[in-house]
């Protein structure tokens, strides 16, 4: 017997910002699972603004999407039926296969995660590969230790809003930055950073980090956590201590730009402050996942991480999430629930 199954194709590679037109709802008839698969119902999955290189054909660290065919992206799901002796029915399991309802996979496309320790969404969020991007960032780049300042952009969202969080854990004044009173009254009460700003309320957005690190009576930033780059990036090269330590995580600022990107205009700063910057990909620092994990689960366990998350209903409202990311609609991580 088969099984429906609504998923989202790319149907063209866009150009500038993603449309409508770009994309189609295709359903599709999955048989039961072959030799050695896995049949899975997907109960989550997650947006993110990485997945808009993956949009284009450029070169880059992971393949493009291939056209017509289902995009992927991280999802928890729930096995319904297995042909694979690792996997059974009712478990809980992790893969890149979301934009669908459900699936038929290897086993090998698929990681256990245990339902007692953690809710579903909770392996999408700060225990998942979100977690991770945050952890490798201020862990292991930006060598994070305890009393240093920290400046994060695009704090309410799905990585910087974890960073927050492990930098608050771990004994650190945060400044976190964002558009609208809603998003820095999250930043604020959610987060409990030690400083907010509305970047779109501040017509110069060096002056407001000059003010907050002030405030907080720190003599500069000694951390940076970029997931914006341009003004915040200058911002953060104006007002860094010598030999400070900036992680970028990401630009999205520039991903969906068609002209010339905007670069910071100081960064000679780079040498006289002797600031060491360095770009990462989480899925270079995938042995620190267990370790990732274990301090997740007991900082949850302990009450000090909060959960960030914009929650959508069903496939049909994949791309509207995905919209989201780039509207400033979201605050934490943005998913979509399917089951």
């Amino acid at each position: 017997m088969t099984m429906p199954s609504r998923e989202i194709q790319l149907k063209r590679r866009p150009v500038g910002a993603p449309v409508t037109e770009d994309f189609a709802t295709v359903e599709q008839a999955l048989p039961p699972p072959g030799p050695g698969e896995v049949q899975v119902r997907n109960l989550w999955m997650a947006v993110d603004p990485a997945m808009r290189g993956r949009m284009s054909d450029a070169k880059s660290y992971v393949p493009p999407f291939a056209l017509d065919a289902a995009m992927e992206g991280p999802a928890i799901g729930e096995v319904i039926a297995s042909n694979d002796p690792a996997f059974a029915p009712g478990d809980l399991v992790f893969s890149r296969l979301g934009w669908r309802e459900a699936f038929n996979a290897p086993g090998t496309a698929l990681q256990h995660r245990d339902r007692q320790a953690l809710p579903p969404q909770a392996y999408l969020c700060f225990a998942g590969m979100t977690g991770l991007t945050a952890y490798a960032g201020l862990i292991r780049i930006a060598e994070l230790q305890p009393g240093d300042t920290v400046f994060v952009s695009a704090a309410s969202g799905a990585v910087g809003s974890i960073a927050c969080q492990i930098a608050r854990n771990m004994g650190c004044k945060v400044i976190g930055s964002a558009g609208g009173p809603d998003k820095t009254a999250f930043l604020r009460d959610v987060l409990k950073v030690d400083a907010a700003i509305d970047y779109k309320a501040e017509p110069n957005l060096t002056k407001a980090l000059a003010r907050e690190v002030k405030a907080i009576g720190a003599s500069g930033i000694d951390v940076y956590f970029d997931n914006v780059g341009g003004d915040h990036l200058q911002a953060a090269l104006s007002l860094a201590n010598d030999f400070a330590r900036f992680a970028i995580c990401g630009m999205i600022s520039q991903y969906n730009v068609t002209d010339a990107p905007t670069v910071p205009r100081n960064l000679t700063m780079l040498m006289t402050k002797r600031i060491r910057m360095q770009g990462y990909i989480a899925l270079d620092h995938m042995d620190l996942e267990a370790e990732m994990l274990k301090r997740m689960t007991a900082w949850n366990q302990a009450g000090q991480m909060a959960s960030a998350e914009t929650v959508y209903d069903g496939i049909g409202k994949a791309l509207d999430a995905f919209w989201g990311l780039f509207s400033g609609a979201n605050i934490g991580r943005t998913m979509v629930r399917l089951g």
